[in-house]
């Protein structure tokens, strides 16, 4: 089976990513059905456990978009666990060395170019035939979130098998700025835009992806300008709840009827 995002790419054109962080294969399925690149199941953060991932990855096959998965950290179990379900990518949190990249990139891929088990179980059956030709289409995108990741940028952008580096802009806020700015999305700090641009650059000298997640779309073009080649925009809990609040208010707006429903004319 052939990545799409790898295709994409050849191309040209940045990809737009979905992220779950609700455990439940519907709402993965909706996500997965709004004309996205790729959708990301988040593992890490997410109210999400092993099995409510592989639902979810279930649940979106029919799709066709690139299905990816966050690991909860830079564990071999969790990386092996989450290829052998069917993601296409893995995100893995807090890679601050050459040596942590190192380890990443080697739980990804089948001997002789890692250490990755045999034992595709549910991948097999998704993908026939699946195995070490797997090698050259999972993606391995590794998080910069901290100081130490910063320090290391070139040598970590530089690891044999690194497909690319996915900036988390709230925990690099957090790591890089000493607590005095808040975490979140979308910065707007001349020091931060700096540092997301450098990331980008640095993975364009180093011939792999540069992926950041962002809070909205203008935000994400924006990013593309930067070269950033695939960006994450919101995700399911953060869309269904600004959705609801826009229609809340909509209807507050045009009713007069306050939060508690006793206001306005009847």
């Amino acid at each position: 089976m052939k990545n799409k995002l790898k295709a994409l790419w050849a191309e040209g054109k940045p990809a737009l990513n979905g992220w779950c962080s609700i455990g439940n294969p519907f709402t993965a399925e909706i996500m997965a059905a709004q004309g996205y690149d790729s959708v990301t199941v988040d593992w890490q953060h997410g109210a999400i456990g092993y099995a409510d991932m592989q639902a979810m990855l279930q649940s979106m096959r029919a799709s066709g978009v690139t299905l990816m998965a966050r690991v909860p950290w830079l564990d071999p179990a969790a990386v092996m666990k989450a290829l052998d379900a069917g993601a296409m990518g893995i995100v893995c949190p807090m890679i601050n060395s050459r040596a942590e990249a190192e380890r990443f990139v080697s739980y990804m891929r089948y001997p002789p170019h890692g250490q990755r088990s045999f034992g595709p179980t549910r991948a097999g059956f998704a993908m026939p035939g699946y195995g070490p030709q797997m090698n050259d289409e999972v993606l391995a995108l590794a998080m910069i979130e901290t100081q130490g990741g910063v320090d290391n940028l070139e040598d970590i952008a530089s690891t044999p098998g690194l497909d690319g580096i996915y900036v988390g802009p709230a925990d690099l806020t957090l790591g890089t700025q000493g607590g005095r700015l808040p975490p979140g999305f979308d910065r707007q700090e001349p020091e931060m835009i700096d540092l997301i641009k450098r990331i980008a650059q640095v993975c364009k000298a180093n011939g792999i992806k540069a992926c950041l997640h962002c809070g909205t779309p203008d935000y994400a073009a924006q990013a593309v300008g930067w070269g950033y080649d695939l960006t994450t925009v919101g995700g399911d809990s953060r869309l269904l709840a600004a959705a609801a609040s826009a229609s809340v208010k909509r209807f507050r707006d045009l009713t007069g009827a306050g939060a508690d429903g006793n206001e306005g004319a009847y």
